[in-house]
């Protein structure tokens, strides 16, 4: 079958007209929209791949991670770096450590990211500021992937992570079955406004509702990913609820929690489940501080949303790329 322009312009995402004026080598087109023609017209045969290290030159890519004190992130930039590293050929990939909890300021980055990127994956709260400025820049033609949590209603090309939702299940479903006596348990959260964390959350009580309904969450406290701020919350709720029978951290913040529970005397004592496998999880599970650690893996996340942006920009379908939440203990540590 005979390929035609409409063939290329709908592969792309613009119009036909815009097609021409790239093939035909006219101005008034951004560079971002001409590479995606390009490259959907070479998918497709219409024309000649360019040679191996030549001709197109690679997509531009931007990675949003949020900064702080919150160690899966860092690996996560690092993977991410690794990547960039290996893949220069096919995309310029820049990581950009961003406050995460003040959306506006955030939302003012991605803006600013988009003037320029092909693609754009991010970490983000779920917020109206956050939202708005994914829907300018999709309809500017910047393709959006979400990472590790997922925004709701916005034109984002993939998802890459964990199903959130199923990890607070199976965190609750392991601390659940490792209390031998009921009592209340407390929540800790990076922030809610995370869609992820909320899930998470969500999972987790849902099954203590189910399975352990002797079970009570007494505390859901937000700690914005801050290990002192983990630290002084923690320490007051082990003084004020001698009974605590266990702990679910959903987001960072351990070294605080772990700091409290040594200073009370209750570590081993009371059950903690937290999430990534780091360095300091490592060393909290081999302690026996920790219990569990639902872990994900940073290096095939990063892997995973590189190809998702290639794939979108190529004019790829939407997807959502499901990475397996894994229990990690003592016993089966690498």
């Amino acid at each position: 079958m005979r390929l035609t322009i409409a063939d290329i312009a709908r592969a792309a995402g613009v119009s036909t007209a815009t097609v021409d004026r790239v093939l035909n080598d006219r101005v008034g087109v951004h560079a971002r929209t001409r590479r995606r023609v390009l490259t959907a017209a070479q998918d497709l045969g219409y024309l000649d791949p360019a040679p191996a290290g030549a001709g197109a030159e690679p997509a531009a890519l931007d990675f949003i991670v949020p900064g702080g004190t919150n160690t899966f992130f860092g690996v996560l930039s690092d993977a991410l770096a690794e990547v960039a590293q290996r893949r220069s050929a096919e995309a310029r990939i820049r990581v950009h450590r961003m406050e995460a909890f003040h959306p506006d300021a955030l939302a003012a980055g991605l803006r600013d990211l988009a003037a320029q990127a092909d693609g754009i994956a991010l970490i983000a709260l779920d917020h109206p500021a956050v939202r708005t400025t994914i829907r300018e820049a999709a309809a500017a033609g910047v393709r959006v992937a979400t990472l590790v949590s997922d925004i709701a209603d916005v034109p984002r090309h993939a998802y890459v992570g964990i199903d959130n939702r199923a990890a607070g299940r199976l965190a609750g479903h392991l601390l659940g079955r490792f209390l031998r006596r009921p009592g209340p348990v407390a929540l800790f959260a990076g922030s809610l406004s995370y869609r992820g964390h909320e899930e998470r959350a969500s999972g987790f009580r849902r099954i203590l509702a189910e399975e352990f309904p002797a079970l009570a969450v007494i505390e859901t406290a937000e700690m914005h990913d801050d290990v002192e701020q983990s630290h002084r919350v923690a320490a007051t709720l082990l003084r004020d609820t001698p009974d605590l029978a266990g702990i679910y951290n959903i987001g960072a913040g351990n070294r605080g929690i772990v700091r409290a529970l040594e200073e009370a005397g209750q570590a081993r004592q009371v059950a903690f489940i937290g999430h990534e496998l780091t360095e300091y999880t490592r060393r909290f599970l081999l302690a026996g501080t920790m219990d569990a650690v639902i872990d994900q893996d940073p290096r095939q996340e990063a892997e995973l949303a590189v190809d998702a942006l290639l794939r979108a920009i190529r004019g790829g379908p939407a997807q959502v790329s499901l990475l397996r939440a894994q229990a990690i203990f003592r016993e089966n540590m690498e």
